[in-house]
């Protein structure tokens, strides 16, 4: 785990990237802010979290570090313990973490829980949507930190992943007092969405999907494919996190959308 530091003092902000190993826009931001050298009102600690996956360009080594929280420092795995040790360093941060994904390409942003301070923060973001994990947070980074927004910033490994999260990094420390170069923006109406299920894929060679993330499903309508078996909702729902091949074991998750009944 790499820990640099912009400005003086004890840090109560803080920025993690690469807790997927094969997301690495998270450190593109983290080395072009470093590089920039900006003025600092106060301090703001940058982590780059798995460097053993990021060398790899793999996901994780040996267990998902976003499903291993708040972690182990005597654990059998790589991530368990590098788990515990993230979670010691971003103890009583107002913390960002980035991601990316194959699902979607604008960015959009992850809370635990709507209507706390994670959420105004994610309001002041350039980012399309505000998901809430509901009861899908085992594991996860949020089981470690008090604030916390999670983005994700656009197509894994893509060029446009690394400038939305270099634009977000910035929005965000202007939000958080960190930067003064410009005001924070103003919080924006934005779609808030709430996990409601997964969508299980079942072992096949080829994996589809026909939908967009964040555009509702209606009953009866197929969405995925496997080996050209179709899948069928059930219901209504928005799709999120919704891809091929982004999981091992799922396409992704069903949301509804908040004020809707689906």
């Amino acid at each position: 785990m790499r820990i640099e530091q912009l400005g003086t003092g004890e840090p109560a902000v803080a920025v993690v990237g690469a807790i997927h190993g094969d997301e690495p826009c998270g450190v593109t931001a983290i080395d072009r802010l470093l590089a920039s050298d900006p003025p600092i009102e106060r301090p703001v600690k940058l982590i780059v979290a798995n460097e053993r996956a990021l060398a790899a360009e793999q996901r994780y080594c040996e267990e998902d570090l976003n499903r291993t929280f708040p972690g182990d420092p005597d654990g059998s795995t790589h991530e368990s313990r590098l788990a515990a040790e993230l979670t010691a360093e971003l103890d009583g941060c107002t913390t960002l973490a980035l991601h990316s994904t194959q699902s979607y390409e604008e960015p959009f942003a992850i809370v635990e829980q709507a209507g706390g301070r994670s959420e105004e923060l994610a309001r002041r973001l350039p980012v399309d949507a505000i998901v809430e994990t509901g009861p899908f947070d085992d594991g996860r980074l949020f089981q470690s930190v008090e604030t916390l927004v999670e983005v994700e910033a656009g197509y894994q490994g893509s060029t446009v992943a690394a400038d939305n999260a270099t634009r977000i990094v910035r929005e965000f420390l202007r939000a958080t007092g960190v930067l003064a170069d410009q005001p924070p923006l103003e919080p924006h109406e934005k779609d808030v969405y709430r996990l409601d299920d997964v969508v299980p894929k079942r072992e096949a060679e080829k994996y589809e999907v026909c939908v967009s993330n964040f555009e509702r499903v209606e009953a009866g309508d197929a969405f995925a494919a496997a080996d050209g078996e179709r899948v069928v909702a059930d219901e209504p729902f928005y799709p999120v996190l919704l891809s091929a091949y982004g999981y091992e074991d799922v396409f992704g998750y069903t949301a509804k959308k908040r004020d809707s009944s689906a």
